[in-house]
């Protein structure tokens, strides 16, 4: 069994039967820390409509910024975009907003239900290049699941 698929079923059995989003996102992120390896951080931003930002959700690490208006940093980006963005060395991304200066590098992937923004997921590492598109295929696997549990 890949790492993958064990990952996607231990957060499939660790949802079901709950639909609460905190809950779910504050054992998805647990999930992840223990996880993955090489990782300083692991969470959720939450979009709110009513102030077009990004809102600091569950997460596993320090302290972390509060509010992140679209657009900006990494994760502002993504939501942008609306896409997948890896970045090997964070000092290098233009815009990029420190909230912990041990990150290195930063997965972030978009959480879609359809065409609606519910957030993001942030991954940080302390490790350059720490993330590659195959752990961005495999997490936004995850997301897939864990945004089927989210009414």
């Amino acid at each position: 069994m890949s790492e993958k698929s064990l990952l996607n079923k231990q957060l499939a059995s660790l949802l079901t039967g709950e639909h609460n989003l905190i809950a779910n996102l504050a054992n998805a992120s647990a999930l992840l820390m223990q996880s993955l390896t090489d990782i300083n951080w692991a969470g959720f931003y939450l979009f709110s409509k009513a102030d077009d930002e990004l809102v600091l959700g569950p997460f596993q690490g320090k302290v972390a910024c509060m509010h992140i208006k679209i657009g900006n940093g990494v994760c502002g980006t993504a939501v942008a975009q609306r896409q997948t963005l890896i970045v090997d060395d964070v000092q290098q991304f233009k815009g990029y907003i420190a909230c912990d200066s041990a990150a290195k590098s930063e997965l972030v992937i978009p959480l879609l239900k359809g065409d609606q923004l519910l957030g993001v997921l942030d991954l940080d590492s302390p490790i350059k290049n720490r993330f590659n598109s195959t752990l961005a295929n495999e997490l936004e696997e995850f997301c897939q699941v864990l945004v089927k549990t989210i009414d």
